[in-house]
């Protein structure tokens, strides 16, 4: 028997249901990420749009992650994730039957990706939960890196497919593809065993108000006092002011500076996904031959100077590959950063530590999405656009080599002498 023969028992079923309802998932999810910005670019051809489209996904996270996140950590996590596919199936839905009645408008785009969003937190952060809950701690990184790479298989076949149904029909109708996998996503999670909760804890109706708003406190000073966290979440921050720009005008660049058709524009979103399946995938071989530090700021180097290649260069076939680049070593970082998150935080915080941090992470992500479409409104370049985006990217990965990031082996080190006797690091994973 190999070394590795038990680490793949210890996944076992329940992590296996939710990893194919997952991919499932995300390949609906893809046509909605193909299909949203098609639309609204069809729609109205401006950069602003496009960037108010990013803003209504990230504006609920600043309105109620932080309580949201405290939610979580009260209720039966796996019911409530199960219950929120079946809602995000209905909302999703209410575009391309508006689009059927000839009644869709930008603003109907907007309203529904806030709602979107909304319930998106939801999942996300019981997501955050439900993985320490169905693998040990040696897999997190393992796990997490697969989850990802999941979610990102299903947005190489998405998009692909999507291109081609674009062909025979509106982006509207795509997004009944989207509807139809959350419910496949809710019916694996109604067939998993297992809880995603550690312990009871006592529900919403026992704390009240003060009770939630409490948490949230409680939440926020934790982040805040953990210098790794409180540096992950500012470095973070900082990042995705910067480069949300590159995600929410992609459309835009690829149409403006690469030339792109509708199916070309579904193939670069295939590639970007197929380079996170690549990285995830080798995510725990990874981090077993370099260090937190090196692993997640080198990743954030090389993304931010294959954009900038992609920019100068100006190509469709090397965007293809520089774009793919990109996009797997910046979710590299998420990787290992959740893996640090998941396990150095109590798991009755799990759902306050998660959302805290992408409040704090995101809460740029608005405003850098419609300085970025500024930004190409005044220069008339969304190419030179693009380039500085990467630069700055790559130097500010640099520069939290001088943080507490950089220590983070030490915190997991720290973590794994507190585990229970026989679970190995998650630096070992």
């Amino acid at each position: 028997m190999t070394p590795r023969s038990p680490r793949h028992r210890t996944l076992g079923r329940d992590f296996w249901l939710y990893f194919a309802g997952q991919l499932i998932s995300q390949v609906g999810s893809s046509f909605t990420l193909f299909a949203l910005p098609l639309l609204v670019f069809k729609l109205t051809h401006s950069a602003t749009n496009l960037a108010l489209t990013t803003a209504s996904n990230f504006v609920p996270y600043l309105l109620f992650g932080l309580v949201l996140g405290a939610l979580v950590d009260r209720v039966n996590r796996r019911r409530m994730m199960l219950l929120t596919d079946v809602g995000r199936a209905v909302v999703i839905a209410v575009l391309p039957v508006l689009a059927l009645f000839g009644a869709l408008r930008v603003e109907d785009i907007y309203a529904v990706a806030f709602v979107q969003s909304t319930l998106g937190i939801l999942f996300n952060v019981g997501q955050f939960a439900a993985i320490p809950s169905l693998v040990g701690r040696a897999d997190l990184v393992a796990a997490n890196g697969r989850i990802m790479a999941t979610n990102s298989a299903g947005q190489i076949f998405g998009p692909v497919l999507a291109g081609v149904l674009v062909t025979i029909m509106s982006p509207a109708d795509l997004l009944f593809f989207d509807a139809a996998s959350f419910f496949v996503s809710a019916a694996t999670l109604a067939a998993i065993r297992r809880s995603f909760n550690a312990a009871d804890r006592p529900g919403l109706a026992s704390v009240g108000v003060a009770g939630l708003l409490r948490d949230v406190r409680d939440g926020l000073e934790y982040v805040w006092s953990q210098p790794v966290l409180r540096s992950i979440s500012l470095m973070m921050a900082l990042i995705n002011f910067v480069s949300t720009t590159e995600y929410s005008q992609l459309v835009l660049f690829a149409k403006r500076v690469l030339g792109a058709s509708d199916s070309q524009v579904a193939w670069l979103y295939a590639a970007g996904a197929a380079g996170v399946v690549i990285v995830s995938i080798s995510a725990a071989a990874i981090r077993r031959r370099l260090s937190f530090a090196v692993t997640a700021l080198g990743a954030l180097v090389i993304d931010g100077l294959a954009v900038t290649a992609m920019a100068l260069l100006g190509s469709y076939p090397a965007a293809l590959v520089l774009w793919a680049a990109a996009s797997g070593f910046g979710l590299l970082l998420n990787i290992n950063t959740t893996a640090l998150r998941q396990a150095i935080v109590p798991d009755e915080m799990y759902g306050r530590v998660i959302s805290v941090a992408q409040v704090l992470a995101w809460s740029a992500i608005p405003l850098g999405a419609l300085v970025g479409a500024a930004a190409i409104q005044l220069s008339g370049s969304v190419g030179g656009v693009y380039a500085v985006i990467g630069s700055l990217t790559a130097l500010i990965a640099l520069s939290f080599a001088f943080s507490s990031v950089a220590h983070g082996d030490r915190y997991l080190a720290e973590a794994a002498g507190a585990a229970p006797p026989g679970e190995a690091s998650v630096a070992e994973a």
